[in-house]
Parts: structure tokens; sequence; C-alpha cells
């Protein structure tokens, strides 16, 4: 992996600052370089996904997290094109259904997991309740949890738990053969402004935008508070946050596209190798199917 993808990565080892971390970064790369490198990045990912498929040995969690219009869906579309549908699956998080809160706040997330062999997108993800709900504590009432009955309840000691189960799932997960790659797609503010106002004008983008994305964004502050200390609480070695510059398009799918590259590399798949009996068994059949 490069060094300019490689600086992007928080493995937990230091204290990640969202104040610090530049929104319009794309390093060496121009517009159509980098679009030139996506291309090939794309066609590797395509080979290694049919490695991972093959090996049936892991799985690959992709989630992603940011502020609205930061371009999380079209990563996803322009990103995992190459991929082969039958060995990927994409799940987008809403509101909690009145099942989903009837159960533990996990509970929705393990469900949507992907198989071994395949490759699992949480477009947002189990992050959404130390996230959102860090803003709205309010919401973490209507999970109905024994000795957290009032807001005061969702205090200090509230939030240490719950990123704790967020580390215990995730090192589970990795022990069992899930590799998680985690990215905050990190967008400013004057260019969130400008794409809502894109949305705004463009009367095939008005479905995108809603009224209550205003009201969130008033939240700003807050939820950089929260995605700071989200990603420094849950940043670990095994799985560590992905911090991607999001106000170029271009540069953010590429950097996505060859971080999954290299760490699809990194696990040195290998096709299965058929038996001795096996082997004779295609000969046979080689040599039957050519006497026909």
């Amino acid at each position: 992996m490069k060094n300019e993808f490689k600086d992007l990565i928080v493995y937990g080892d230091h204290k990640f600052s969202i104040k610090k971390a530049k929104t319009d970064f794309t390093g060496t790369y121009s517009k159509e370089k980098a679009k030139d490198a996506l291309i090939k990045s794309k066609i590797e990912v395509n080979q290694l996904q049919e490695r991972l498929y093959a090996s049936d040995t892991h799985s690959l969690l992709i989630i992603f997290q940011a502020m609205d219009a930061a371009g999380k869906d079209s990563a996803i579309e322009h990103v995992m094109s190459g991929l082969n549908p039958q060995g990927c699956q994409v799940f987008s998080f809403k509101v909690p259904t009145s099942e989903e809160y009837e159960h533990d706040f996990l509970w929705r997330h393990y469900k949507a997991l992907p198989e071994r062999g395949r490759i699992g997108i949480h477009n947002r993800s189990h992050y959404e309740n130390v996230l959102v709900c860090k803003v709205h504590p309010e919401y973490i009432l209507n999970e109905k949890i024994p000795g957290v009955s009032e807001l005061k309840d969702v205090n200090k000691a509230f939030w240490k738990q719950r990123y704790e189960s967020i580390r215990n799932f995730e090192q589970h997960l990795i022990a069992n053969g899930t590799v998680i790659l985690k990215f905050f797609l990190n967008v400013g503010m004057d260019e969130q402004k400008q794409r809502f106002l894109d949305r705004i004008d463009d009367p095939a983008k008005n479905w995108k935008f809603s009224s209550g994305d205003i009201k969130e964004r008033a939240l700003w502050d807050k939820y950089m508070k929260s995605y700071e200390e989200a990603i420094n609480e849950t940043s670990t070695a095994d799985a560590p946050w992905h911090i991607i510059p999001a106000d170029k398009k271009w540069f953010a799918r590429l950097a996505i596209s060859e971080i999954i590259e290299d760490k699809l590399k990194s696990l040195n798949l290998k096709f299965p190798v058929l038996g001795e009996e096996e082997q004779a068994k295609l000969s046979e059949t080689k040599l039957a199917l050519l006497n026909e």
C-alpha cells in the first residue's frame, strides 16, 4: 500500500484529532491519474474476491460511516461495481424497527454479517449507536435497557460499556475469520453545504435531500466530537479506522479500493488444491468428454 494511504489509518496507538484531518487531501494524484488507478485496483479486487470465495476461510466486512452527503452511496457504487454480485451483499441501516428494539443493539448487525467467502458492506453500521445516539441520547431510552430509564442514566459509564461491547464484538468476529475494514468518509462542512445545494438545484437529486439533514447539520460540532471519540475508543490493531478525505470523491474512491485490495492481498488466499484421487477423476472425466 502506498504511504499516502497508510497515513489514513488510525491504529489506536495514538490519538486521532478530527480537526487535524484534512478533508481535501489528494496526495500525489490528479483526477485522471486516480481514475486510471481505480480501474486497475478494481480488477485486482475482483480477482482477489474470487480467491476469497474459493478458499471459504474468511469473510470481509466493510463498514462505511459518514455525515450526510459525504459520498457513501457513490463510493459503494463505484468501488464495488467490479465485484461478483453473488459474493457480495449490501445492508443500509435505518432507524431500528420495533422488533430490533426488542433485542440488544448489536442483534440486527450480527444478522447481517457476511458468510465465509463473501464480502459484506454495511452502509452505516453498529457505530450509529455511539454516533447518532451520542448526539441524541434520548434514542437510547427506546432500547429499554435495565437501569437506563432516564437521560441521566446515559452517562460516561454507559458509553464506556458500549465502546467495550463494540470492541468485544469486533474481536470475536476477527477471531472467527471475519476481516473488518472501517471507513470514515471525512467530508468538510463547506463541501457538505455545496452538495446539499446541488441536491436542491437538481430535480434528479431532490429525492436525496431531506429537511432533517439541515437539522443534523446544525449539530455538526457534536457529531465531530462523537466521531473523534468513537474512532479513538474503537481503533485497534486488528480493526483500525481508515479516515478517508471525502471532499474529492475521485480520491476517496481510489483510497477505499486500494485499502480493500491491500487487505485482501495480505490474507494470502489460495485456490483449493484437489487431492490425487480427485485429480485422477478430472483426468478420467476429460477423457470421457473428448471421446464422446
